[in-house]
């Protein structure tokens, strides 16, 4: 699906405009920082993990970028939440852009 499709472009929209689990996580277990050089956008999102270490209990993130790295954080973090840490492990770049619905060029 391109970006020309409807339902994505809403969808991407409204989470740019009230994007879910904005914000930090006080002493997360791990934190990661992706940022794109080309463009400026920079993204942090803080995990945390259940008792046993295997699953994510929780995650945050914060960030500045444009409406498409913040949905997609935004869409990011709700997939993780329940997430087991192996599923994590095994996530690529083709897993979030499928999951966006909408080709991402640098």
């Amino acid at each position: 699906m391109g970006l020309g499709s409807d339902m994505y472009r809403q969808q991407i929209l409204d989470h740019y405009k009230n994007p879910r689990n904005y914000g930090e996580i006080e002493d997360p277990d791990f934190t990661h920082v992706g940022e794109n050089p080309s463009c400026g956008d920079t993204i942090r999102m803080d995990v945390d993990l259940d008792d046993d270490g295997e699953t994510i209990e929780a995650v945050r993130f914060t960030g500045d970028g444009c409406a498409i790295s913040m949905a997609s954080a935004s869409m990011l973090s709700e997939r993780l939440h329940g997430m087991d840490v192996e599923e994590l492990d095994a996530l690529d770049t083709d897993d979030v852009t499928e999951m966006l619905g909408v080709d991402i060029s640098p």
